[in-house]
Protein backbone atom coordinates (compact mmCIF):
# COMPACT_ATOMS: atom_id res chain seq x y z
CA UNK A 1 0.00 0.00 0.00
CA UNK A 2 1.05 3.44 0.08
CA UNK A 3 2.38 5.37 -2.76
CA UNK A 4 5.19 3.34 -4.36
CA UNK A 5 5.81 5.12 -7.35
CA UNK A 6 9.56 4.32 -7.63
CA UNK A 7 8.74 0.64 -8.73
CA UNK A 8 6.82 1.60 -12.29
CA UNK A 9 10.42 2.53 -13.18
CA UNK A 10 11.69 0.35 -15.88
CA UNK A 11 15.25 0.77 -15.79
CA UNK A 12 17.96 2.88 -13.38
CA UNK A 13 20.48 5.17 -14.67
CA UNK A 14 20.72 7.41 -17.97
CA UNK A 15 21.21 6.27 -21.26
CA UNK A 16 24.64 7.57 -22.78
CA UNK A 17 23.50 11.16 -24.14
CA UNK A 18 26.00 10.85 -26.91
CA UNK A 19 26.03 7.36 -28.80
CA UNK A 20 28.73 8.56 -31.19
CA UNK A 21 31.58 11.10 -31.72
CA UNK A 22 29.82 12.98 -34.32
CA UNK A 23 26.62 13.51 -32.79
CA UNK A 24 28.55 15.26 -29.19
CA UNK A 25 30.95 17.19 -31.62
CA UNK A 26 27.83 18.20 -33.82
CA UNK A 27 26.06 19.22 -30.22
CA UNK A 28 29.18 20.91 -29.43
CA UNK A 29 29.20 22.96 -32.79
CA UNK A 30 25.58 23.67 -31.57
CA UNK A 31 27.09 25.31 -28.16
CA UNK A 32 30.02 26.96 -30.01
CA UNK A 33 27.69 28.86 -31.77
CA UNK A 34 24.90 29.75 -29.35
CA UNK A 35 27.62 31.23 -27.48
CA UNK A 36 28.96 33.75 -30.56
CA UNK A 37 25.44 34.50 -31.03
CA UNK A 38 24.75 35.38 -27.91
CA UNK A 39 26.67 37.76 -27.12
CA UNK A 40 26.28 39.91 -23.48
CA UNK A 41 24.83 42.78 -23.37
CA UNK A 42 26.60 45.47 -21.72
CA UNK A 43 25.09 49.36 -20.88
CA UNK A 44 27.90 51.93 -22.23
CA UNK A 45 27.31 55.32 -21.03
CA UNK A 46 28.69 58.34 -23.21
CA UNK A 47 28.47 61.86 -23.92
CA UNK A 48 27.51 62.76 -27.53
CA UNK A 49 27.35 67.05 -28.70
CA UNK A 50 26.73 67.50 -25.21
CA UNK A 51 23.66 64.39 -24.01
CA UNK A 52 24.38 61.64 -22.14
CA UNK A 53 23.36 58.57 -24.56
CA UNK A 54 23.16 55.10 -22.87
CA UNK A 55 23.87 52.04 -25.53
CA UNK A 56 23.38 48.70 -24.92
CA UNK A 57 26.28 47.37 -27.10
CA UNK A 58 27.05 43.38 -27.41
CA UNK A 59 30.26 41.83 -25.56
CA UNK A 60 31.95 38.70 -25.88
CA UNK A 61 30.52 35.44 -24.19
CA UNK A 62 33.15 33.00 -22.73
CA UNK A 63 32.50 29.81 -23.38
CA UNK A 64 32.63 27.39 -20.45
CA UNK A 65 32.69 23.82 -19.55
CA UNK A 66 29.51 24.17 -17.13
CA UNK A 67 27.81 26.30 -19.55
CA UNK A 68 28.55 23.48 -22.62
CA UNK A 69 27.23 20.85 -20.03
CA UNK A 70 24.07 22.95 -19.51
CA UNK A 71 23.48 23.71 -23.02
CA UNK A 72 23.96 19.65 -23.39
CA UNK A 73 21.57 18.73 -20.56
CA UNK A 74 24.31 17.20 -18.31
CA UNK A 75 26.08 17.93 -15.30
CA UNK A 76 30.09 18.05 -15.30
CA UNK A 77 30.02 14.72 -13.03
CA UNK A 78 28.53 12.78 -15.81
CA UNK A 79 30.89 14.46 -18.71
CA UNK A 80 33.94 13.96 -16.54
CA UNK A 81 33.52 10.71 -15.52
CA UNK A 82 32.14 9.80 -19.40
CA UNK A 83 35.67 10.53 -20.31
CA UNK A 84 37.93 8.69 -17.20
CA UNK A 85 35.21 5.54 -18.58
CA UNK A 86 36.15 5.67 -22.33
CA UNK A 87 38.20 2.63 -23.17
CA UNK A 88 40.64 1.60 -26.10
CA UNK A 89 37.56 1.69 -28.40
CA UNK A 90 36.48 5.19 -27.61
CA UNK A 91 39.71 6.67 -29.56
CA UNK A 92 37.01 8.88 -31.31
CA UNK A 93 35.21 10.20 -28.29
CA UNK A 94 38.78 11.09 -25.99
CA UNK A 95 39.38 12.87 -29.46
CA UNK A 96 35.95 15.24 -30.03
CA UNK A 97 36.38 15.80 -25.88
CA UNK A 98 40.16 16.83 -26.32
CA UNK A 99 39.36 19.33 -28.69
CA UNK A 100 36.00 20.82 -27.35
CA UNK A 101 38.40 21.19 -23.99
CA UNK A 102 40.77 23.00 -26.08
CA UNK A 103 38.37 25.25 -28.00
CA UNK A 104 36.62 26.34 -24.91
CA UNK A 105 40.54 27.25 -23.32
CA UNK A 106 41.52 28.78 -26.81
CA UNK A 107 38.48 30.88 -26.80
CA UNK A 108 38.95 32.46 -22.92
CA UNK A 109 42.84 32.72 -23.56
CA UNK A 110 42.50 34.75 -26.81
CA UNK A 111 39.73 36.47 -25.34
CA UNK A 112 41.53 37.70 -22.59
CA UNK A 113 44.42 38.45 -24.49
CA UNK A 114 42.46 40.57 -27.10
CA UNK A 115 40.91 42.33 -23.54
CA UNK A 116 37.74 41.33 -25.00
CA UNK A 117 37.24 39.28 -21.73
CA UNK A 118 38.13 40.47 -17.85
CA UNK A 119 42.04 39.53 -18.07
CA UNK A 120 42.56 38.40 -14.18
CA UNK A 121 39.58 36.20 -14.16
CA UNK A 122 39.28 34.13 -17.16
CA UNK A 123 43.71 33.43 -16.36
CA UNK A 124 42.57 32.00 -13.19
CA UNK A 125 40.13 30.12 -14.54
CA UNK A 126 42.46 28.72 -17.02
CA UNK A 127 45.12 27.96 -14.22
CA UNK A 128 47.77 30.83 -15.39
CA UNK A 129 48.34 32.72 -12.49
CA UNK A 130 51.76 33.24 -11.19
CA UNK A 131 52.82 31.77 -8.25
CA UNK A 132 55.99 32.83 -6.36
CA UNK A 133 56.97 30.03 -3.54
CA UNK A 134 58.92 31.79 -1.08
CA UNK A 135 60.92 29.54 1.29
CA UNK A 136 61.37 30.59 4.66
CA UNK A 137 63.80 29.19 7.69
CA UNK A 138 62.78 30.64 10.68
CA UNK A 139 64.67 28.55 13.01
CA UNK A 140 65.83 31.16 14.98
CA UNK A 141 67.00 31.42 18.38
CA UNK A 142 65.67 33.63 20.76
CA UNK A 143 68.72 35.94 20.50
CA UNK A 144 68.35 36.35 16.98
CA UNK A 145 64.58 36.91 16.86
CA UNK A 146 65.41 39.49 19.61
CA UNK A 147 68.07 41.23 17.61
CA UNK A 148 66.26 41.01 14.16
CA UNK A 149 63.37 42.37 15.42
CA UNK A 150 65.36 45.27 17.25
CA UNK A 151 66.52 45.66 14.05
CA UNK A 152 63.15 46.09 12.21
CA UNK A 153 61.73 48.69 14.76
CA UNK A 154 65.26 50.80 14.16
CA UNK A 155 64.48 50.84 10.59
CA UNK A 156 60.29 51.53 10.81
CA UNK A 157 61.09 54.59 12.98
CA UNK A 158 63.82 55.45 10.86
CA UNK A 159 61.67 55.45 8.43
CA UNK A 160 58.68 57.18 10.12
CA UNK A 161 61.01 60.05 11.37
Amino acid sequence: MGNQFWKFRSKHGRDTLFSTPEILWEAACEYFQWVEDNPLPETKVFQYQGKVIKEIVPIMRAMTMQQLCFYLKCDESYFRKFKERLGEDDKGFFTVITDIENIIYTQKFQGAAGGLLVANLISRELGLVDKKEIEVDAKLSPEERTERIAALMAKMNELNG
